[in-house]
């Protein structure tokens, strides 16, 4: 079942998708910026925390580019929120290029409100 119940080909329980998230991270002096690639869900969500918890000391600005993710869960929201609020008070958080499904889900949930989506 998809989103509130309709059927979906693209939900995460259909046996033909695969969990996978590729994370490519460029540097520029303190600003990092994270491009995520695939799906940010349970399984995936640990590996992006792992790396942004390696740089988040030294980082006055993150940027999260969105452009190629296909699909984020309520685990994959939990790690922009726990980024959102580490940063704060000490630097600043944005989120770039949310494709329409992932932009959905950011409104559903009201964390469209939270982060500086551009």
């Amino acid at each position: 079942m998809g989103l509130f119940g309709k059927k979906s080909n693209n939900t995460p329980s259909n046996s033909n998708t695969k969990n996978y998230l590729k994370i490519d991270m460029t540097q520029n002096g303190a600003e990092y910026t994270f491009m995520l690639d695939g799906r940010l869900d349970t399984k995936t969500s640990p590996k992006l925390d792992d790396k942004i918890n390696e740089i988040v000391n030294d980082a006055n600005k993150i940027i999260i580019d969105l452009k190629d993710l296909e699909f984020i869960s309520s685990a994959g929201l939990r790690v922009l929120l726990g980024t959102l609020q580490t940063m704060e008070g000490k630097g600043e958080m944005v989120v770039l290029n949310p494709s329409p499904a992932v932009m959905e889900v950011f409104v559903l949930t009201g964390f469209n409100r939270l982060f500086n989506i551009k």
